[in-house]
């Protein structure tokens, strides 16, 4: 029931970033809702999931139209922040306050976008020089940090319930 749960949270977010949100991009920036889906997991549910919905999740973000990059930039960054926040977040279940939480969410923005650019750079899939990548990078922090502050705190909420009995 948990897989699917998440599975349908994956799904949805890639659907509402690559048809919703392109009508509302600043400078061709979306706020990435499939980041935030990893991140809630890896708050609730720690890394290893949270690595597998990165990687799952990012591969369907590499494939979506209109996908124009190596496929792969992606998955590697949303495992890479499945693994560190499902990492910092550790044993302690405490809830975290929204500001925790969102900053969690940024941070995670900036890490994911960042090994995106780099993977580019490294693999001369980008046309853009490092001071386009920047701005990029700090736009979509902003873009993430508004979302997350709107949809974090529900989401971790409800993939922290415990599990129905069978």
């Amino acid at each position: 029931v948990r897989a699917g749960f998440w599975a349908l949270g994956v799904v949805l977010a890639l659907v509402v970033q690559v048809t919703v949100l392109p009508h509302l991009a600043v400078s061709g920036v979306v706020p990435n809702l499939a980041l935030l889906v990893v991140v809630a997991l890896a708050l609730a549910r720690g890394p290893e999931p949270a690595m597998i919905a990165g990687f799952l999740a990012g591969l369907l973000l590499d494939l979506a139209p209109p996908a124009a990059h190596l496929a792969g930039r992606w998955a590697l960054a949303l495992v890479a922040v499945g693994f560190v926040v499902g990492t910092m977040r550790g044993s302690t279940r405490a809830p975290l306050s929204r500001a925790a939480l969102t900053l969690t969410a940024v941070l995670a923005s900036l890490l994911a976008t960042s090994v995106y650019a780099l993977t580019g750079l490294l693999l001369g899939d980008l046309a853009a020089g490092v001071p386009d990548l920047l701005a990029v990078i700090a736009i979509s922090a902003l873009l993430d940090l508004l979302a997350a502050a709107l949809v974090l705190p529900r989401l971790t909420g409800s993939l922290s319930r415990p599990a129905p009995p069978p």
